[in-house]
């Protein structure tokens, strides 16, 4: 009895122990993500006999890997989008896990851009709207709304300040290249590609580079292009602007619409739903769908609908 009894209690031992390094291990690893053989996730609502409690936007985050989706030019500004949109209203409903990996995929989507030197613009601003966030949510740590210690919550704020910081020292450096530039192509081929720009400011930035390319990014063909891109004719119509010319002035109308209404969403790739089995994943990645032919099942999402899923 005695052996026995020493037994179970080393085995009791053995299995705190084990515990104790699993838990250790997993707050180590602070840098990782947390790791799921499957890239893939099951969205559902409701309890089952199959299923108990619902899919959650913190567990989703955890499971859809999107430390390798930053990777991708495709999927860049989708995730970005979506970090956004977190940082906005979205961060209380995330677990303690799914909360490090948000912020660690936000320094390697930070590194990225510093190594790249590209959409610099747009981290600013997701920096941004992240530390507004922060800041008022920290404030009302006393309602339980943030998940963690605040010391934690302040360290990360600081970080986010260190970034924002090492964005504004970005010296781009000219390529050593000594070919063909943009501006020793013909005109017409130079306004074509102008017209690909999707953003105004970035037409805008262009301008400033040369004095030919400003004439070039005052043209009012580009400029009405890009509003009829981003917005209806109904939200055109309602604001009209006229120039001291008499026409109709599409640059003044394109920042005046983008202050009123939302700009058009476009990716190179994006999460895709299964609408046969409620299977949430990236496009190409394998899910264990019953349908005949699963390809035709899958319906792409904004990152918007991604959030609104988690939505109860």
């Amino acid at each position: 009895d005695d052996h026995n009894k020493e037994n179970l209690f080393n085995s009791l031992n053995y299995d705190v122990a084990a515990k104790k390094r699993k838990k250790d291990q997993l707050n180590n690893k602070a840098k990782t993500q947390y790791f799921h053989q499957e890239k893939w996730i099951y969205v559902h609502k409701g309890s089952t006999k199959e299923r108990h409690g619902y899919c959650t936007l913190g567990e989703a985050f955890n499971r859809l890997d999107f430390s390798s989706a930053i990777l991708d030019s495709r999927r860049f500004n989708y995730v970005v989008r979506l970090l956004e949109l977190i940082a906005k209203s979205q961060l209380t409903s995330l677990s303690g896990i799914a909360q490090k990996n948000y912020m660690n995929i936000l320094e390697k989507v930070v590194q990225k851009v510093l190594e790249d030197q590209q959409n610099i613009r747009l981290i600013r601003e997701l920096l941004q709207t992240l530390y507004t966030s922060l800041c008022t949510l920290v404030q009302r740590v006393g309602k339980s709304v943030l998940v963690g210690n605040i010391n934690m919550w302040v360290h990360r704020m600081e970080s986010i300040l260190h970034w924002q910081q090492q964005l504004n020292n970005i010296q781009i450096t000219r390529p050593a290249f000594k070919g063909t530039t943009f501006t020793d192509l013909p005109l017409c081929l130079q306004l074509n590609i102008m017209q690909r720009l999707s953003d105004g400011r970035d037409l805008v930035s262009l301008g400033q580079v040369a004095p030919d390319l400003q004439v070039l990014s005052e043209d009012r063909l580009l400029w009405k292009k890009l509003c009829q891109y981003h917005f209806t004719d109904r939200q055109i119509r309602k604001r009209l602007i006229l120039s001291d010319k008499g026409q109709l002035d599409w640059k003044k109308m394109y920042f005046k619409l983008i202050r009123c209404y939302p700009r058009k969403e476009q990716y190179g790739d994006t999460l895709q739903l299964c609408r046969h089995c409620h299977i949430l994943s990236w496009k190409g990645t394998d899910h264990p769908c019953t349908a005949n032919n699963p390809e035709t099942c899958s319906t792409s999402l904004s990152p918007q609908e991604f959030i609104n899923l988690f939505r109860f």
